[in-house]
């Protein structure tokens, strides 16, 4: 078995994967209408950063691009929850997707830090989902064992 608690792993993933989708979507409309203020819970400066020079990647919103990846996500996972057997290379994508997001995330997180000195309360939310993503996928799925299957 990949999961060693297939099921509820599976399920928590897709939880999260639905509640990183509802984050991103939420920036991205408030970004859409532009005259509604993204109201950061925290105090923090919202539009400052979902308007900064560093909310797109080659020139697509980055909440777009999180609405992609968590849709994907979800998806993926559903049907996971339904499924016993999972094709190899379907769970190594899986996997990569979220190793990706996740080293995405942290750079994203070091750029409000550091270079903008602001922070946006829902892009640490959605960053956080993201963390939880990978590290459940890591805990789930026997990365290294999977990784040398591949490459036998």
């Amino acid at each position: 078995m990949l999961f060693q608690d297939d099921n509820l792993l599976r399920i928590v993933v897709f939880v999260l994967g639905v509640c990183g989708f509802l984050v991103a979507r939420h920036i991205h409309e408030h970004k859409k209408i532009g005259k509604k203020a993204l109201v950061c819970p925290m105090k923090f400066d919202c539009n400052a950063v979902v308007h900064s020079d560093y909310s797109k990647l080659l020139g697509i919103p980055l909440e777009v691009l999180g609405m992609l990846y968590y849709g994907l996500v979800s998806v993926f996972y559903l049907f996971m929850i339904f499924m016993l057997q999972i094709p190899l290379p379907l769970v190594l994508f899986a996997v990569s997707l979220s190793i990706f997001a996740f080293l995405f995330s942290v750079y994203l997180i070091c750029v409000q830090i550091f270079i903008l000195k602001k922070g946006c309360f829902w892009c640490f939310v959605s960053a956080l989902i993201s963390i939880l993503i990978f590290i459940a996928t890591v805990y789930g799925y026997e990365v290294l064992t999977l990784m040398f299957q591949f490459l036998k």
